[in-house]
């Protein structure tokens, strides 16, 4: 920018400083309610779900294995791949002033000592993340444990508090415009075009990532479920339009439906597995979910040591059964906080990053309309076995 670095643009940072700043903190207030709420009726339907049938428990097994493996390989090729493919040095200025804390990498017997939290309003003060996302996991699965009334009664509850919590995002989302410019003007004062350059890197490595769970669904088709790469591309092709000119797994269903059909596969068993993948199951978001957060370390300079990634890992993959209901804008801020919050990173930039996440969604539904298809080939043939 030319004026960065001026007095007059200082000056106008600094009076709009504020506004960006109350803009997130309202969006962050709204994180640890609607994640307890929706991690409570994600988990709870799945327990519903596993109980219906073997086949949905193969599936369920399937989904695990994949939402693991994503988060896995994230872990592992992402800082491989930041190596490889640095962040342009004029984006270096991108998050200079992100107010950091020195990163204490804790011992073993520390960290599983955390997690479990003596207390829960503790924790969630101090915003533990991890320690209060297996809490309310196992309260959850607590729930499913209770007479009809008394789950009917809580689980009442908490769709109350998710959507009272949605409610209070999407006022917080319309006054997006102001405050994300609000906070893109002090980084645009700071890094210039070195802020596009940064972004448009962001976009291709996280996008990458959710490439690699792509891959896996031809990979899971063609060992699990006995489809030639060449098929499976074939029948896949259609659901795959209307997944990147829709970016809903709700809206390309009945693409997926016709593309199970294709292969030859049970109506039996598309018409139940699919339906069930698009209510339960999201393939790239710990991938990429946890890429953003990785990604954003990188940028802030936070180390991360393997503990803390194997939380990140962790809490993905939990966060993911409660969020895949969400529209795109509130479940980034809700997937990723979390995740962040867990590794130690900070999430200010993820404001900033919202504004651009309509690109690797299209990879987002992308991936995930092609695994579920997958998944839905391997449920079929292992019936078959």
């Amino acid at each position: 920018m030319f004026l960065s670095g001026t007095t007059f643009i200082d000056n106008v940072v600094e009076w709009t400083r504020p506004v960006g700043t109350l803009w997130l903190r309202a969006l962050q207030m709204t994180i640890i309610p609607l994640v307890a709420a929706l991690l409570v009726l994600g988990i709870v339907q799945l327990a519903s779900a596993a109980k219906a049938s073997a086949a949905a428990r193969r599936m369920l097994l399937l989904v695990f294995g994949v939402l693991v493996a994503g988060g896995v390989i994230t872990a592992a090729l992402l800082p491989w791949l930041l190596t490889m493919v640095p962040v342009p040095e004029s984006a270096s200025a991108f998050l200079a002033e992100t107010p950091q804390e020195a990163q204490q990498v804790p011992e073993l017997s520390d960290f599983l000592a955390s997690l479990v939290a003596p207390n829960i309003v503790a924790a969630a003060a101090e915003t533990a993340m991890l320690p209060l996302t297996i809490f309310f996991a196992l309260f959850a699965v607590a729930i499913t444990q209770l007479p009809e009334k008394q789950s009917e009664t809580l689980l009442n509850f908490f769709h109350a508090l998710a959507n009272a919590m949605l409610q209070i995002i999407g006022w917080v989302l319309w006054l997006a415009p102001i405050g994300v410019f609000a906070l893109a003007l002090g980084v645009a004062a700071r890094a210039g075009g070195g802020a596009f350059a940064a972004l448009g890197h962001y976009i291709l490595v996280v996008s990458a990532m959710g490439g690699f769970v792509l891959i896996g669904a031809y990979i899971l088709a063609c060992v699990l479920g006995g489809v030639s790469p060449w098929r499976f591309a074939n029948a896949v092709l259609p659901a795959q339009a209307v997944a990147v000119s829709t970016q809903s797994s709700l809206a390309s269903l009945p693409a997926m439906l016709d593309s199970s059909g294709r292969l030859g596969l049970r109506q039996s068993t598309s018409e139940f597995v699919l339906p069930l993948a698009v209510a339960i199951f999201r393939a790239t978001s710990p991938a990429m979910n946890l890429a953003v957060a990785i990604y954003v370390a990188h940028l802030s300079g936070v180390e991360i040591s393997p503990t803390l990634l194997a939380a990140g890992i962790g809490v993905a993959i939990i966060i993911s059964i409660g969020s895949v209901s969400l529209p795109g804008s509130i479940s980034f801020v809700v997937s990723i906080g979390p995740i962040a919050i867990a590794m130690g990173v900070p999430v200010e930039p993820l404001a900033l990053l919202v504004a651009v996440e309509m690109l690797p969604d299209i990879m987002r539904t992308l991936g995930n309309v092609t695994m579920n298809v997958a998944v839905t080939s391997a449920v079929d043939r292992i019936q078959e076995d």
